[in-house]
């Protein structure tokens, strides 16, 4: 197996030092032009590239930031990550990316991210806050969509709360009164719940907790929690679910049991994800700015690498409502909304027709 070059074979051909041939790689400028073109030179014909973990603990900078996520798998983690790379490559900074399942995982990786990288983004950290600081040696960290209780370490965060009222009054506006929610897990689902059981309350709607049912933010959770509240006494007309990928499994579970979203039943969904614009019918859904909180979380890691302390430690980004196919009015006793301009409609052409005969 052929070697790896190193930084004393470079000098060996260039015929320089070493030093000089650091000199060179970190854009010195106590080289003359004809040695730098040598010492070029010679990295291209021995195919010599940096390590930066040997660079970064002799000069303990590395131009790199560290992304901790626990997985790859979702659109959602892609869009944040997208906007992570945007902003680091606008600041002409490399991002390493690592994954961490479990809790042990996550603590190795951050040992490791930390001998590497000047910063690190923690995304969906699996850790609280307390062993999170105990695993810091002092590097700059942000966290993502932070899943604890209390939050010491600088965060980039959505309005959970906010965004579940705003989805369950939305329904509410629609007519929906028997509204099913499915729940994830840690804090931003708490926060969204807590939204959905205020908008009902301040509705003069009593909270049934028969009608919330435990999802883990993943498809098939989502289409196991549906069945569960079709299969109730009084099933929902319209089901919240804390994500976009456990309402794509409610819509899943609804078309099983042949029933109709709309008509039949609405769906929305917490996200916006690309993929909700795509499935059938299009997913009315709560829009986090997922790109933009990975892109303010690279701001906040920049400005503590360059000594400037934020006005603030938690940025709290607004949600909005996309309205799209998967919702609609609901019928009542005096007949939906739908049915009211549909009677209107005809009665308007009759009408027009007994105006030609008459004329």
């Amino acid at each position: 197996m052929k070697r790896k070059a190193t930084l004393k074979d470079v000098a060996r051909l260039a015929k320089v030092s070493a030093v000089t041939v650091s000199n060179v790689l970190n854009g010195r400028q106590n080289v003359s032009e004809a040695t730098r073109a040598r010492v070029m030179n010679a990295v291209k014909r021995t195919n010599y590239s940096v390590n930066l973990a040997a660079k970064g603990l002799a000069s303990g900078h590395t131009n790199t930031l560290g992304v901790l996520i626990p997985d790859i798998a979702t659109q959602y983690m892609g869009e944040i990550i997208w906007g992570i790379s945007q902003e680091a490559r606008a600041a002409n900074i490399e991002m390493l990316i690592s994954t961490a399942l479990d809790v042990k995982r996550e603590r190795n990786q951050l040992y490791f991210l930390e001998n590497i990288t000047d910063g690190i983004i923690l995304v969906l950290p699996h850790n609280d806050d307390d062993n999170l600081q105990l695993s810091m040696s002092g590097k700059p960290t942000v966290m993502v969509d932070h899943r604890g209780s209390t939050i010491k370490l600088p965060s980039v965060d959505i309005d959970n709360y906010a965004g579940g009222r705003m989805a369950t009054e939305y329904l509410l506006s629609l007519g929906h009164e028997c509204i099913g929610f499915i729940s994830g897990f840690f804090e931003a689902s708490e926060g969204r719940l807590r939204g959905y059981i205020e908008a009902l309350v301040n509705s003069g709607i009593s909270f049934d907790k028969n009608l919330v049912v435990a999802g883990d933010f993943y498809q098939p959770s989502g289409f196991r929690a549906t069945n569960e509240l079709l299969a109730l006494a009084k099933p929902p007309t319209a089901i919240f679910a804390a994500n976009d990928l456990m309402a794509f499994g409610a819509l899943e579970a609804i078309k099983e049991h042949g029933l109709r979203v709309p008509q039949d039943i609405s769906v929305i969904g917490f996200d916006d994800i690309p993929m909700a614009s795509q499935v059938f019918p299009p997913l009315t859904t709560i829009r986090q700015p997922l790109a933009e909180m990975g892109r303010a979380a690279v701001r906040m890691v920049l400005a503590k690498l360059r000594g400037v302390e934020p006005p603030t430690n938690r940025i709290t980004l607004a949600t909005e409502l996309v309205e799209r196919a998967s919702t609609r009015a609901w019928r009542n006793r005096s007949g939906s909304k739908e049915e009211v301009v549909i009677n209107k409609t005809s009665l308007d052409i009759k009408q027009r027709k007994k105006d030609i005969v008459l004329r």
